[in-house]
Formats: structure tokens, C-alpha cells, sequence
């Protein structure tokens, strides 16, 4: 009994958690109007794509689409880099500074972004770099996150086969480049996941930053979509349904990896 009960509180959690998410499909396909009904249809009785054509057509969203995409795997690529390099050298290179750094840089993390939203900012208007994907690409190039998760994966690596690939002639980063990266592999998986989720799903730096309406991504488009089609649920839940796919494609295909980052790196710490 105390078993189904479990069971029970489980699939009632899973139901109320993925309904919203059904509707939202369900409720791209329906017709103008037919979402807004009362009491409200769950699927539709006539099944159309017109709000999917609308999007890609009539208000141009595949070019937000190209933005959002380009600019997310940006981050991602330039991310992985920096934080694998940072993480390293915090793991396993000693120098002046390295654990008080490393002990400002996790104590950092309990500040909220918004904090240190207006300086950077302003710091970026000084360099001219508002109303550029560089503006945007900068806040997320390296993450302290980032660098800790893959630092404490480095802990990991034996020294022995750093020092034999340095007594071997090896450069730094030949070391970095041929033995860490391939030993990191699934906690990268793991950080190229959360990273391209982030930037996919980001609106509010975005917001902030950019202000050409062609260089919007998705997120941006679709608030101010929103505003200008309140009242076409259908074709906002159509936006929607765009915007979640990416990401949760990408993460079903590469659930497996992701997973077993996670646990790796549980177990290392």
C-alpha cells in the first residue's frame, strides 16, 4: 500500500506537471479562437498549421530563430573553452593566489546577476559594445559555475599523467587539449547542456543589450509578439512550442551523457 500510495503521489505529480506543456501543443493546432472557449478543450477538434505558417511568414520569426540559434552555440563553443582552461588551471597548476581566487570566485555566486547587471552595462556602453551579439556573448563567455564544475572534475585526473606527458615534451596545451578534454568529456556534455539551454532561453540580458529589433532572439521576439497579439493564444502557444523543441530535443538525445556527468561528477566531489 505504502508503495502505490508513492506511485500514486508520483504519476498525479507527473500529470500536473507535463499538462501545461501537452495544452501548449495541443493548443498550436487549434484554430483562431478555439483555445480562448469555454470550458477550455484540452485537443482540437479541427487540427491546423496556419499559426505556424503565420509565424515563419507573416512575422518573420525564422530569422529570431537563426539569431537565437547562431548565438547560443556561440556561448556554448566559447564557453566549454574557457571554462575547461579555467577549470584547469585552478585543479592542477599552482600559483601565487590560486585557492584565495578560487574561494572569491565561488563566494561570488551568492550575489544575483541582476546586481551586477547596470555595471556591466555601463561598462559595455563605454566600450561600444550595446546593440552587438559581442555585448551579449560577453556575459556568458565564463561562468563561475562553469569553472568550478569543471575544476573539481580535474581534482579528479591523476598527476602522475600530467607529469609524464610534461616528462614526455608535451606543452601545456597540448596536455590540455589531448588528455583533459578527452578525460572531461561528460561533464562537458553536461555543461554544453545547461550552457545552451541558458542562452537559448535567456531574455532578460538580451532584452537589455540589444535593441534593433532584427537582432531580438526568440525569447525577446515572442514577449513583444505577445504584446502585439495578446489576444491569438493560438499563435503564441505556436511561438512557444518553437522555442521549448530546441532544447528538449537536444537534451533527449543527449539525456544519456547528461546523466552520467551528473553522476560522475557527484561522486568526484
Amino acid at each position: 500500500m505504502k508503495k502505490a500510495l508513492i506511485i500514486g503521489i508520483m504519476l498525479v505529480a507527473a500529470v500536473l506537471t507535463i499538462a501545461p506543456g501537452i495544452w501548449m501543443v495541443s493548443a498550436s493546432f487549434m484554430p483562431a479562437g478555439q483555445a480562448s472557449s469555454f470550458p477550455p478543450r484540452l485537443f482540437p477538434l479541427q487540427i491546423t498549421v496556419e499559426h505556424y505558417v503565420d509565424l515563419f511568414t507573416r512575422l518573420e520569426l525564422a530569422r529570431y530563430l537563426v539569431n537565437s540559434l547562431a548565438l547560443s552555440l556561440s556561448i556554448t563553443g566559447i564557453s566549454l573553452f574557457l571554462n575547461s582552461m579555467a577549470g584547469y588551471a585552478f585543479a592542477k597548476h599552482r600559483f601565487a593566489g590560486r585557492d584565495r581566487i578560487f574561494r572569491l570566485l565561488v563566494a561570488e555566486m551568492i550575489i544575483p546577476a541582476q546586481v551586477t547587471t547596470l555595471p556591466l552595462f555601463l561598462m559595455l556602453n563605454k566600450v561600444g559594445l550595446i546593440n552587438t551579439y559581442a555585448g551579449v556573448l560577453v556575459a556568458s563567455m565564463a561562468t563561475i559555475y562553469g569553472i568550478f564544475l569543471m575544476r573539481q572534475f580535474a581534482l579528479s585526473i591523476p598527476d602522475s599523467l600530467i607529469e609524464a606527458a610534461r616528462m614526455d615534451g608535451a606543452s601545456e596545451f597540448k596536455i590540455y587539449w589531448s588528455i583533459i578534454l578527452p578525460l572531461c568529456k561528460p561533464i562537458l556534455v553536461t555543461l554544453a547542456i545547461f550552457t545552451f539551454m541558458g542562452a537559448w532561453n535567456d531574455f532578460f540580458w538580451p532584452l537589455i543589450v540589444l535593441t534593433d529589433d532584427s537582432m531580438y532572439t526568440l525569447p525577446v521576439a515572442l514577449a513583444i509578439l505577445s504584446g502585439e497579439h495578446v489576444q491569438d493564444t493560438e499563435l503564441m502557444m505556436a511561438g512557444s512550442v518553437l522555442t521549448v523543441m530546441p532544447v528538449l530535443i537536444i537534451f533527449v538525445l543527449m539525456q544519456k551523457a547528461y546523466i552520467e556527468g551528473i553522476m560522475i561528477g557527484s561522486v568526484k566531489e
